[in-house]
């Protein structure tokens, strides 16, 4: 199957992915072909299996000194449906691989694909519509405007979405109701808890029904307790098929994983449990 972008509730959308795709009308791309019941069609199965496709990533940041290798020939393909855990020291990539998969930050070399479609080949316009009807982020700062509140945190995702106030709103109230916050949706972030407000900032990016989420550090600002109970939250987002690709410093969530890929200097270092004893995380 060839993937595409496609108009969708005003926006642009994969061809793979979200109600309301036209196979016989791309915007930009190759027209979307599709199996059926008693055809099966192997293009999607690969997809699937390379719904994330890395390759030779570089990421070079040059400033007055000298130049700053953050990314130095990354190769990672991830299967849709994973929860990827991406551990490793600080200065080890994590953030710039997250960014860039987010499709935030144009790599030195390389190239990144999610569900076929070549990221950094889209224009400037196709690429900020991909990472609003495609993806979800969540942040350790959480990102929440102070003087709205919580529905309203969640409702800004869909503010240039073609649909009428009232649907909205209950999409919504659904996610929050979806994360466990229903009964605090006319809540301040400032009158919530960490806990409170980093399911606020979860449904965010759930509300546009995206089949990826990045989260960076969503637990780094947590106690313990809490950690466990956001944590839940995202397992029961990966029950349900989200991808998910999670950069960490504690190694108390891997276990939360389907896979966890250590990086070290840029570079993929190895896969947990395979990692030598004593592997800096």
């Amino acid at each position: 199957m060839s993937a595409t972008v496609t108009e969708r509730d005003g926006g642009m959308a994969p061809g793979r992915h979200g109600p309301g795709t036209d196979s016989s009308a791309p915007a930009g791309g190759e027209a979307v072909t599709a199996g059926t019941a008693d055809t099966p069609n192997p293009d999607a199965d690969e997809h699937a299996e390379r719904f994330i496709d890395v390759r030779g990533l570089e990421k070079t940041f040059s400033g007055d000194g000298a130049p700053v290798y953050a990314l130095r020939g990354l190769d990672l393909t991830v299967a849709e449906g994973t929860f990827l855990g991406v551990m490793g020291q600080s200065g080890s990539g994590k953030s710039t691989f997250l960014a860039m998969l987010g499709g935030l930050s144009h790599p030195t070399a390389g190239g990144i694909s999610v569900d076929g479609i070549d990221l950094y080949k889209l224009p400037g316009e196709r690429l900020a519509d991909f990472r609003r009807e495609y993806l979800g982020f969540v942040f350790q700062s959480f990102n929440l405007v102070p003087y709205l509140t919580a529905l309203e945190n969640v409702t800004l995702p869909l503010a240039v979405k073609k649909m009428p106030g009232a649907e909205k709103r209950r999409r919504a109230l659904d996610v929050l109701d979806h994360v466990g916050l229903a009964d605090r949706a006319g809540h301040l972030p400032g009158k919530l808890s960490g806990g409170e407000q980093e399911r606020v900032a979860i449904a965010r990016a759930l509300v546009n029904e995206p089949p990826l989420i990045l989260a960076d550090e969503p637990t780094g600002a947590l106690d313990t307790e809490t950690t466990v109970e956001i944590m839940d939250v995202f397992s029961g987002l990966h029950r349900e098929g989200i991808t998910i690709v999670m950069v960490t410093h504690n190694p108390e969530i891997q276990r939360y994983f389907d896979r966890t890929i250590v990086l070290r200097d840029g570079l993929l270092d190895c896969e947990l449990p395979a990692c030598d004893i004593g592997t800096p995380l």
